[in-house]
């Protein structure tokens, strides 16, 4: 992200970058705080998976599962996120074209999808943020760093993807504009 910080996005593009603490409470009060903060356009959320070997690209936060404690050996004792919301929340973003259209730039870093975020704090803060959002996030998992990508490989795949997304963004924006002129 310090990375893609330093490469920026667009000029009409107003880019705020905030490290989210792995604290299931941080995130329950941050996030709602930060879209309130911004009223932004889109939340894109980063997060490191030592599984990973792709730059993922997550299509739905859950809402229960987490039973994992986070940096506080705190566990929500619900195992959710919201209480009564739904149990899964697509992103209105379309992954698949996406990955698609960020593929075929050739950068050399590797675009996958994923429907399962892992139901720990990537999947708890994606879930509250799209449930804050109505759908108006997205969630990229990327791999440490070196394992096999360098920071300027991410930085690159990272600016490449949320221009993609604000682009899919607006022009589904714009269809719906057209739509309730007529």
């Amino acid at each position: 992200l310090q990375e893609l910080e330093k490469l920026g996005l667009r000029e009409d593009v107003d880019l705020h970058v905030y490290e989210v603490p792995v604290e299931y409470q941080t995130v329950q009060r941050l996030i709602p705080a930060l879209w309130k903060k911004h009223s932004p356009q889109l939340v894109v959320h980063v997060g490191v998976s030592g599984m990973a070997t792709t730059v993922t690209l997550e299509k739905c936060g859950h809402n229960v599962g987490y039973k994992g404690l986070d940096n506080c050996r705190f566990c929500p004792g619900s195992q959710c996120c919201v209480e009564g919301g739904p149990e899964c929340i697509d992103s209105i973003i379309d992954m698949d074209t996406v990955c698609k259209r960020v593929s075929a730039l050739g950068l050399d870093v590797t675009v996958t999808i994923s429907k399962d975020a892992g139901r720990y704090l990537c999947d708890f803060t994606y879930y509250t943020s799209l449930y804050q959002s109505r759908g108006r996030s997205a969630f990229v998992h990327v791999p440490p760093l070196g394992k096999p990508y360098s920071a300027e490989q991410l930085g690159r795949a990272l600016q490449a993807i949320v221009e993609e997304m604000l682009d899919l963004l607006e022009h589904s924006e714009d269809k719906i504009n057209c739509q309730h002129e007529h």
